[in-house]
C-alpha cells in the first residue's frame, strides 16, 4: 500500500490516457459526463492549461480533481473581492479512500493560497468541514441550485450580499 505521504499531487496531461484513467471513476451525472466532455474538448483543441490535477500510485490514477482560477471581477463570495480557485470534481476510487489522499488534493489545492470555492455533494460536507471550508451563506440569486462552501486564507473573510 502506497503512503499519502510519499505521493504528490500532479497536473494531468490532457490525453486519450488521461480520458481513459477517467471512465475508472464513478460517474454521477451530469456534472461527470461535463468533466469529461471538457477534457475531450481540450483533447481537441490542446491549446490550454489542464486545470486537471490528480495523484499516481505506479500506472494508476487514485485521485482526482478541477482546479479552475475565477477571475475577482466574478468573485460574489469573498471580501476584499480577488481571484479565487473553484475546486470542483474532487474523487478518490473507493479502495483508496479514507488514507488522506482526499486530504492531499485539498492541501494542494489550499497551497496556491487563494480562497476556494467547492459545491459538494451533502453527505460530503463533514469531509470539507474537516478540510477547514464551511458552507458560504445562502443567497438565492447566486446560489441557485448550489450549496457553495468556501475556504479563505488569513485576511479574507465571506463577503456580504
Amino acid at each position: 500500500m502506497a503512503d499519502v505521504m510519499n505521493v504528490k499531487v500532479e497536473r494531468l496531461l490532457i490525453n486519450y490516457k488521461t480520458l481513459e484513467d477517467f471512465k475508472k471513476f464513478q460517474a454521477y451525472g451530469n456534472q461527470e459526463e461535463s468533466m469529461l466532455r471538457d477534457l475531450e474538448n481540450n483533447i481537441v483543441e490542446n491549446d490550454s492549461e489542464s486545470p486537471f490535477y490528480g495523484i499516481y500510485i505506479g500506472n494508476t490514477l487514485v485521485a482526482r480533481m478541477s482546479l479552475y482560477k475565477r477571475s475577482k471581477k466574478y468573485d460574489h463570495y469573498f471580501d476584499p473581492p480577488q481571484d479565487y480557485l473553484v475546486l470542483w470534481k474532487l474523487e478518490v476510487l473507493p479502495p483508496y479512500r479514507n488514507r488522506g489522499f482526499g486530504r492531499k488534493m485539498v492541501e494542494f489545492a489550499k497551497s496556491f493560497n487563494l480562497p476556494i470555492k467547492t459545491n459538494p455533494y451533502i453527505e460530503a460536507s463533514e469531509f470539507w468541514e474537516k478540510m477547514g471550508f464551511k458552507a458560504a451563506s445562502y443567497y438565492l440569486e447566486r446560489d441557485f441550485g448550489e450549496n457553495p462552501y468556501i475556504w479563505m486564507p488569513e485576511g479574507v473573510k465571506e463577503a456580504e450580499q
